[in-house]
């Protein structure tokens, strides 16, 4: 493979005032960092996830910075991108993480990150993702249903374990973005409202095997503004004042939630948004918990796909390429945006000439879209680019229609990592017992 050495003054994405993420055109070409995406697309195939290391990094640290005044526990989400490597790259660099599930956990031990850097939400833990978790010995699990709260009392005496948990409250909080991305409103299954909380308070002692350690709320995703939050802060601060005499609370894990630029969006950067709660966060005394996920990896990945067809109806036009719903999820699940670039990039063609189009997959569905009406110059054989795929891409995708899942890399300067092999048909099927030729 032979990258491109020149490095002349990158040119940013047009809807970009500052350096997000390490994607650039150089000479109308895509770099990931150094590397040309074009070469990795001919090296690995499509559809192809890439990531880039230094934007992690960089999102990463750019929350430990904010917050550094109260030095707060950063637990990323998991969910958000869950392949081992980028794990271990931010654990190594002093991230603890937030799970969900035994998959989750069991990611999380491969990959050594230490127990107390673990917290556990999910309203449905089962008995086994619970006992392993203690087990394991994670920081604590942020409970969400009286009903929870008594099964993990009860394994917890089978275990004899004293177990720390935190209470997820449910601050009735809307918040501006997606339905189904919102997770503070009392109509959601998230959390337990503030008068049962106070009543778990009262009655601690029915659950003898446990310690209330904190508290914790997580309000929705893509959240672009600091108002949603404040107002939740402000609700659990009220919460504690009453609390006081009853409680022994270590924590306060305020959960993740913070937006990132998809298309016009203008989220809040990660320094003023410890500006604006820094100062209440402050007043309740306790070990602050952050959870970011997408704002960490969001910005930081691409799906590449290979434009199949270009069809033209009485209606539409249709660019077809090898990425599908199953790849990226998101367009068909929340209508989401995701700008789209080819790779090849020509400049002096004006938008007026081209077509609006339909960027659309092979899947059997009507809602198998990477995007609708885009102007976009595309021709058989080439390479488009779907940005801000690294949060909630490969990690919701599937094997729909029987197809395999894409390959990963990550992109560290002049380096490239295959950091997920592409699925093969082989693997398809290795799970599946064939009851025609039973063995």
């Amino acid at each position: 493979m032979r990258f491109h050495q020149e490095n002349p003054l990158p040119e940013s994405f047009p809807h970009l005032n500052c350096k997000m993420h390490y994607f650039i055109f150089i000479k109308n070409q895509l770099y990931c960092e150094d590397l040309k995406v074009y070469d990795l697309a001919k090296e690995f195939g499509t559809p192809l996830y890439v990531y880039s290391k230094k934007t992690i990094l960089d999102h990463f640290f750019k929350i430990k910075r904010a917050f550094s005044s109260i030095k707060p526990i950063i637990c990323y989400s998991v969910k958000a991108n869950s392949n081992l490597s980028i794990l271990k790259l931010l654990v190594k660099h002093g991230s603890g993480l937030d799970i969900v599930s035994g998959g989750e956990l069991y990611r999380a031990k491969i990959i050594g990150c230490p127990p107390k850097r673990i917290v556990y939400a999910s309203v449905g833990k089962t008995d086994e993702e619970i006992k392993d978790g203690v087990k394991y010995g994670i920081l604590m699990f942020n409970v969400e249903s009286l009903a929870e709260l008594e099964k993990i009392d009860n394994i917890a005496n089978r275990l004899r374990r004293k177990v720390d948990i935190g209470l997820r409250i449910n601050p009735d909080i809307e918040s501006k973005t997606h339905e189904y991305i919102v997770t503070g409103k009392k109509e959601s299954k998230f959390g337990m409202d503030f008068h049962t909380i106070e009543s778990v308070f009262i009655n601690r002692v029915n659950y003898p095997n446990l310690n209330i350690v904190g508290l914790h709320i997580h309000i929705g995703s893509q959240i672009t503004q600091a108002a949603p939050f404040i107002k939740a802060i402000k609700k659990v601060l009220n919460l504690l004042k009453k609390l006081e005499k009853k409680s022994s609370l270590k924590y306060f894990n305020i959960g993740g939630g913070l937006g990132i630029t998809y298309d016009k969006e203008k989220p809040q950067t990660a320094k003023d948004f410890a500006r604006r709660v820094i100062p209440l966060l402050k007043e309740c005394g306790l070990k602050i918990i952050l959870e970011p996920g997408r704002f960490i990896v969001g910005n930081a990945g691409i799906l590449v796909t290979k434009v199949l067809y270009l069809k033209d109806t009485p209606k539409k036009r249709f660019i077809i390429v090898d990425a599908g719903m199953n790849d990226l999820i998101r367009p068909a699940l929340y209508n989401a945006y995701h700008r789209i670039v080819p790779l090849c990039r020509n400049v002096k063609l004006k938008r007026k000439s081209l077509k609006p189009a339909d960027i659309v997959g092979p899947i059997c569905e009507t809602s198998d879209f990477l995007g609708k009406d885009r102007f976009i110059e595309a021709r058989e054989n080439s390479y488009l680019a779907v940005l801000g795929c690294g949060a909630y891409g490969f990690t919701m995708s599937s094997n729909y229609n029987s197809r395999r899942r894409a390959a990963e890399v990550l992109v560290d300067g002049k380096k490239v990592y295959l950091i997920r092999k592409r699925e093969s048909y082989k693997d398809l099927v290795d799970k599946e017992i064939n009851l025609l030729n039973p063995r």
